[in-house]
């Protein structure tokens, strides 16, 4: 399997350094120079981070954070109007964020890096990387190959070994300041008990022979579901100890998932694909959303309308559960990788030509 042939339907949400990043990294003595260089080098301070390519934004409390290329941290506490850049220990491009509350929160990218936060984004330590991502993942599987389809997983992890450290986290769900999964390429699925101060590999776990990438992790009251390539879904109904692959209605690859306030679940991904869910994943019924644009985010705003956005800047707004949808572009004019609401009800995104203070969703004529 090729990961940046995989990855070629996303390539230009994650623009071209991600690419090239990945494009290197398949040789192997420029990996390992690579690896060495960007996991020991603190993200450079620049004052043109605000229009870097940005990937992922999350809420911490009433601040907001952005993440993207060469390990850029941005943060704005004036609801995306200005930013100002936070101290990253790796140069790594990053992919997605979360916080669990206003301190404590995670990012993930390429290179197998979990960075984590106890100060709203401020600063951040390295919990986990690549090299010691597939140490453990080899441990693990030595010490499981007896089992029924240890062997299999051996052999899995050994050529993971052999490839090189270079494979990315693509998203992360955390329930807590304790509990959380981080998940990636080639069906890599990590889990945390302790705040990721230790991390377990849970791929044996993970109903994907294949060895799918997996795109996206979200919670749906106590079930955890996974989103991946070529229409996977799983979903773990037991706390995460196993994840179990979904009847799934779509033959395309899901980006990302989105469970709403009423047990809804939305799926969305390649070609303006989003399919909506009520009973846990067990049926599923596609949204018309008129695009054929990548869907790259999902969002349940204040007033329980639903937000999708693209890659080429569409928002979509619907006020009654994806069975409509209001059109608009984004403000910025550009590419959509991630949206967010921020605390005085605007809307902030994130792209390929980094940060934009967005429209406010009341601009409709919708409370």
């Amino acid at each position: 399997m090729n990961v940046e042939k995989n990855f070629a339907s996303r390539a230009s949400l994650w623009g071209a350094c991600a690419l090239v990043g990945c494009l290197l990294a398949s040789v192997p003595w420029v990996a390992q120079a690579t690896t060495l260089a960007v996991l020991q080098q603190p993200a450079l301070p620049t004052a043109k981070a605000p229009r870097a390519v940005l990937l992922g934004l999350a809420r911490a409390g009433e601040r907001l954070v952005a993440v993207g290329e060469r390990g850029i941290v941005l943060l704005s506490d004036d609801a995306g109007v200005t930013w100002r850049q936070a101290k990253v220990p790796v140069s790594v491009s990053l992919t997605a964020v979360q916080f669990v509350d206003a301190e404590q929160g995670w990012a993930v990218g390429h290179l197998g890096v979990v960075l984590h936060t106890e100060d709203g984004g401020q600063t951040w330590q390295k919990q986990l990387d690549g090299e010691r991502a597939i140490a453990l993942a080899v441990q693990v599987a030595e010490r499981d190959a007896h089992q029924p389809g240890g062997a299999s997983h051996l052999e899995q992890a050994r050529h993971m070994l052999a490839d090189g450290p270079d494979k990315p986290f693509l998203d992360l769900y955390f329930s807590d300041r304790l509990h959380g999964y981080v998940v990636g390429a080639y069906n890599q699925i990590y889990r945390t008990d302790d705040g990721g101060r230790s991390w377990q590999p849970w791929m044996r776990h993970v109903d994907n022979p294949q060895g799918l990438n997996l795109y996206g992790i979200r919670a749906l009251g106590k079930d955890l579901l996974l989103v991946g390539e070529r229409g996977l879904l799983l979903r773990s109904t037991d706390a995460g100890q196993s994840f179990q692959a979904l009847k799934s209605p779509y033959e395309g690859s899901f980006f990302g998932l989105l469970g709403t306030r009423d047990g809804a679940l939305i799926a969305y991904g390649l070609r303006g694909n989003a399919w909506w869910s009520d009973d846990r994943g067990g049926s599923w019924r596609r949204l018309e959303t008129g695009i054929e644009s990548t869907l790259a985010s999902a969002l349940e705003l204040r007033d329980g309308s639903l937000l999708l956005a693209s890659q080429s800047g569409e928002l979509l707004f619907s006020h009654d559960q994806g069975r409509s949808f209001d059109k608009r572009q984004s403000r910025s004019g550009g590419t959509v990788a991630a949206v967010q609401q921020a605390v005085d009800g605007s809307l902030a995104s994130v792209g390929l030509s980094g940060v934009a203070a967005d429209q406010d969703p009341r601009a409709s004529g919708k409370p």
